[in-house]
């Protein structure tokens, strides 16, 4: 019998988040944390291993509730690409990984069960949610894209490797809600009124 692919998801949750002014992981959406809209979206049953990569105390006490790994980033500042380095080193003998941010409340656990689904149709692809033509997260690298996703520097997160392959992407239709995420206070202000 063929063995199953393994695949690790990896919740990035280590930013300085510099637009939002303060750590907006805590900030409440629908009566939760963000980084708990985050943590309850993983299907945990769909992934050999679940990491989540921070710097903030508050947020590594959740993540052992929910019995995922933390991985602490001591280096914030290096930016997104330090935080892709340290999960994809960690989680290195799966196939694939799952890349998740943990600012989009709307994302919902159903949803990345079917993308992980898609993905084991189509191993060889990189596999990112979307809505038409426009590419959100969360999204699935296989493992030959680790190497490329390991030397990124900066700022730089997937995009920038996606960039180089976009003949390797396919999309998964969601709804737009699913994608929005929360970089500013604005932002946060505008989603709650929609759920209000």
């Amino acid at each position: 019998m063929k063995q199953q692919l393994t695949i690790g998801c990896l919740i990035m949750a280590a930013g300085n988040a510099s637009r939002f002014g303060s750590n907006k992981l805590a900030a409440e959406v629908d009566g939760k944390m963000l980084i708990e809209h985050a943590l309850e979206a993983v299907p945990i049953e769909e992934f050999a291993r679940v990491s989540v990569v921070t710097q903030y105390d508050e947020v590594a006490s959740l993540v052992k509730c929910f019995g995922f790994t933390v991985l602490f980033n001591a280096f914030p500042e290096r930016g997104a690409s330090y935080t892709i380095r340290l999960g994809t080193e960690a989680m290195a003998d799966c196939g694939a990984i799952l890349y998740q941010v943990a600012d989009q409340p709307l994302l919902r656990r159903e949803s990345v069960r079917a993308e992980v689904g898609f993905f084991r149709r189509h191993p060889d692809r990189i596999v990112a949610m979307g809505h038409g033509s426009v590419r959100g997260n969360p999204c699935i690298f296989p493992a030959r894209f680790f190497p490329e996703l390991m030397s990124l520097e900066g700022d730089h997160g997937g995009s920038a490797v996606i960039r180089r392959h976009e003949d390797a992407l396919t999309l998964f239709e969601v709804s737009p809600d699913e994608l929005r995420d929360v970089d500013t206070p604005m932002a946060l202000a505008a989603l709650r009124d929609t759920l209000a």
